[in-house]
């Protein structure tokens, strides 16, 4: 059966847009455990992606910013899945198509798209699954290393991803009146996706957050998964309404000797 007990499970995995995302990382992690995957992708394009990489692959389209396509694409894997034992939320969105702004010039549209999108989307799916949920389910959603951090150009998704945390662990709470069902986020530090591209200034922050890793070298889409996949398995029972950060020991490291030397070489 393998030490993480996946084999035969049934995970749905919200997210995947490319190879780059950290929600197909986890799929191909998944995979190699022998887990029953279920889709679901905002567009065809994406669909289509995934069937180019597993032609039988079940797959189901959804816009979460509208709550009725929510309803319906989780109606649909409920009749063909009496059981799920996962849930994977990699799903978050802000629009910079304005360009920067500071903090304080963000608009009430935009900062509430986001937290609809990135944020209760979690609950609203999550609620939609619960009488098909195993009782002993385990939910994970993709989250940031700090939410303490104010990086200009991450700007507005800070707080909504501050906001995705304290669901997870209000829907540990809530759920557990009726189940043993798990909720924990993972807190990335930066990665390569093709979502962090469109931050703007995001590459500089990259490549100084890769200095200031202990081991001088960046955090991996794949070490990210493989967390996300041990706290889907029944091995991290014991692990509930949590934020584990996966960032290469960066969050203990901003004084560096290299790191400060140069800030402060003339």
């Amino acid at each position: 059966m393998g030490f993480l007990n996946l084999k035969q499970k049934v995970v749905v995995i919200f997210g995947v847009a490319n190879k780059k995302s950290v929600a197909w990382a986890v799929a191909k992690t998944l995979m190699e455990e022998s887990v029953k995957i279920v889709y679901v992708v905002r567009s065809q394009e994406r669909k289509d992606f995934v069937l180019k990489q597993d032609a039988e692959a079940e797959v189901y389209i959804c816009d979460v910013e509208h709550n009725e396509q929510i309803i319906n694409t989780c109606n649909k894997i409920k009749e063909n899945h009496k059981t799920i034992h996962g849930l994977c939320h990699s799903i978050a969105f802000a629009n910079y198509d304005g360009g920067f702004k500071a903090f304080h010039e963000t608009s009430k549209n935009n900062f509430l798209q986001s937290v609809d999108i990135s944020c209760f989307s979690l609950i609203s799916i999550c609620n939609e699954l619960k009488d098909n949920l195993d009782n002993e389910a385990s939910v994970v959603t993709i989250s940031i290393s700090t939410t303490r951090m104010a990086a200009e150009n991450y700007g507005y998704m800070a707080p909504v991803k501050a906001a995705l945390n304290s669901t997870t662990v209000f829907l540990a709470k809530s759920f557990s009146e009726f189940s043993k069902i798990r909720f924990n986020a993972v807190c990335a530090g930066l990665l390569k996706t093709s979502a962090s591209a469109g931050i703007p200034g995001y590459v500089e922050s990259y490549l100084f957050a890769e200095q200031a890793t202990l081991r001088k070298k960046a955090l991996q889409t794949d070490e990210v998964a493989d967390t996300v996949t041990y706290l889907l398995s029944p091995r991290s029972s014991g692990i509930n309404a949590q934020e584990i950060v996966i960032d290469a020991g960066m969050s203990v490291n901003y004084f560096d000797k290299e790191l400060v030397h140069k800030a402060v070489k003339i």
